[in-house]
């Protein structure tokens, strides 16, 4: 970079933290609601929110926003907005921390603490409980969602479909630390479609009342790599097949990895299990670590199964598509 432009950068960046401003909210500040700090947000703002219970929702369309508790007891619950969640976060790199989302419900049965629609989302010290969605993270091929120090519990729902207590579309990377899901009920507890899916010393648990299916489901491809975790299967469990599901997508990720190590699980379920369910296609490494109960390692049974059923099924919408084409050439031409 040259010596103007550097410079110019530099102003750029210093005329940008100068028009960032800090947006108090709370009963005796001057905004009330969260939603109304949304409305007033610009780019690179910090909205700070008292302690205390806040029935409202809010839209935040801002970029580089930092949204955070100024104290312990911030509770964002009951209302959503857009059909969506209690915070639509639709702005970029938008930082989310010492927040509570409680008792997201909406018509489709997916209401979120936080429905993420924008590209790159850290959450930190936030709470999810009893949502049917913890958090709902739409595709952003290029964006990155990072949660730390957060927990989620009593999460979940599935009816007509399943809302998880962690759901994450096609990002570039989805990183869990230090973080806690506990009682989801029937759903996953993590369910994730990014390309890279990074979990590292967290727990993940049913707990006695818990019902969720897989543990940790990866469905595109990508890599999974789980260090120093704390697993657990639990009598109530949705699905007994396995703890750790790496699905069947239709392309593997070039340099896709698949790592499991140094995790500690424990299947209280009843019924065998697998630690590792694995129909990627990708080769895993599972290194060090401690099973416990009646567990199988590693299995790959029914991919094949799973495999022919998808090409039985993209072979009958071809030939359906084929009929269409036919049948609509016949009429034109007659």
């Amino acid at each position: 970079m040259t010596l103007p432009a550097a410079i110019a950068l530099a102003l750029a960046l210093a005329a940008t933290a100068a028009r960032a401003a800090v947006l108090e909210v709370g009963p005796e500040a001057p905004l009330k609601a969260p939603s109304e700090a949304a409305r007033l947000a610009r780019p690179g703002d910090t909205v700070r929110i008292r302690p205390g219970e806040y029935f409202d929702c809010a839209v935040w369309s801002a970029d580089r926003l930092t949204i955070e508790g100024a104290g312990p007891g911030v509770v964002i619950t009951d209302k959503t907005c857009q059909g969506k969640a209690l915070f639509v976060v639709t702005g970029r790199d938008v930082t989310v921390r010492n927040l509570t989302f409680a008792r997201a419900r909406v018509p489709d049965e997916n209401g979120a603490g936080i429905r993420a629609e924008g590209a790159g989302l850290t959450v930190e010290g936030c709470r999810f409980v009893n949502n049917e969605a913890g958090i709902l993270a739409a595709d952003s091929p290029a964006g990155a969602i990072r949660i730390a120090d957060s927990e989620f519990a009593a999460n979940g729902k599935c009816t007509t479909r399943c809302a998880h207590a962690l759901q994450v579309g096609r990002v570039a990377l989805l990183r869990i630390e230090r973080s806690r899901f506990s009682g989801t009920r029937q759903a996953h507890q993590v369910s994730s479609d990014a390309l890279r899916t990074e979990i590292v010393d967290s727990e993940i648990a049913d707990g006695p009342g818990g019902t969720s299916s897989y543990l940790v489901e990866v469905s595109g491809n990508g890599s999974l790599v789980m260090e120093g975790n704390r697993l657990q299967k639990g009598p109530g469990t949705a699905n007994a097949k396995a703890a750790v599901f790496a699905g069947a997508g239709r392309d593997v990720q070039p340099g896709a990895e698949i790592r499991l190590s140094r995790n500690r699980f424990a299947n209280d379920s009843g019924t065998r299990t697998a630690f590792l369910l694995n129909w990627s296609g990708t080769d895993a490494r599972l290194e060090k670590n401690e099973l416990l109960g009646p567990v199988e390692a590693e299995t790959s049974g029914g991919r094949w199964l799973e495999v022919a059923r998808r090409n039985a099924a993209e072979a009958k919408d071809a030939a359906k598509d084929l009929l269409r084409r036919a049948t609509r050439h016949l009429v034109h031409k007659n």
